[in-house]
């Protein structure tokens, strides 16, 4: 079956990283959305990925009333760092090619972001992976996902969370919480739903990139998304 996308953006959050554990890593499931992420490239689609910190740290909520904002965002960045390292190796060790870019400069963990070196290094079969966030505190991991997203040109969003889609209310506090197949940035905004922060989704918006959001514990959901099944929620 073909690829209805070419080239996307896959945001994992680092909670999902983490799986049960809830913190540091589970590699048993980084290995398998990595195989899938992998097999998926040697078929012809470009990908890059950028990953949250969560697993380790969690910028404004951890730090809150004990780091001040700038720090305990800046705290958050050298997460996604430590994070893409991590993956990064797993895919090398499948037989993947991969490679860090980070949006600051920090010697030894990856070379500094490069929106036509990314875009090259996915033309000729590697999977690009973002550290660093936007390299600037007060933007969220999500905001960078789109950022990138929008300077690699990428056909679609891919957010990889541990919850199946976006809903009319949060799911594990409210039953009753319907969840949409459909649903545009607008109303996204206009509700308060949870999918991004507002400015990451109105930076999807202004560029128009539609976000898939979906649940990342049954890996092949990648596979899915990239095929045009109707999986979780698109926002567009």
């Amino acid at each position: 079956m073909s690829f209805v996308y070419k080239r996307v953006l896959i945001k994992i959050s680092g909670e999902a990283l983490a799986g049960d554990k809830k913190t540091g890593f589970d590699f048993d499931f980084i290995s398998k959305v990595c195989q899938t992420i992998k097999t998926c490239v040697e078929e012809g689609v470009e990908v890059g990925i950028v990953i949250g910190g969560g697993n380790f740290w969690r910028g404004v909520k951890d730090g809150a009333g004990k780091v001040e904002r700038v720090s305990a965002d800046r705290m958050g960045m050298l997460a996604t760092c430590m994070n893409c390292l991590a993956v990064c190796d797993v895919f090398k060790q499948l037989g993947a090619k991969a490679r860090v870019q980070t949006a600051f400069d920090i010697q030894g963990v990856g070379e500094r972001y490069d929106t036509l070196r990314s875009i090259e290094y996915m033309q000729e079969g590697n999977i690009v992976l973002f550290g660093g966030g936007s390299g600037a505190p007060f933007f969220s991991t999500d905001t960078a996902a789109v950022l990138r997203a929008a300077e690699i040109h990428a056909d679609a969003i891919l957010l990889a969370k541990n919850i199946d889609g976006v809903y009319s209310d949060d799911p594990r506090k409210n039953p009753d919480a319907v969840r949409f197949d459909n649903i545009s940035y607008d109303e996204v905004l206009a509700r308060h739903l949870a999918v991004m922060d507002t400015t990451a989704t109105s930076l999807a918006m202004d560029n128009n990139i539609p976000v898939i959001v979906f649940a990342l514990a049954e890996p092949e959901n990648i596979r899915k998304v990239l095929q045009g099944e109707s999986v979780g929620t698109t926002v567009k």
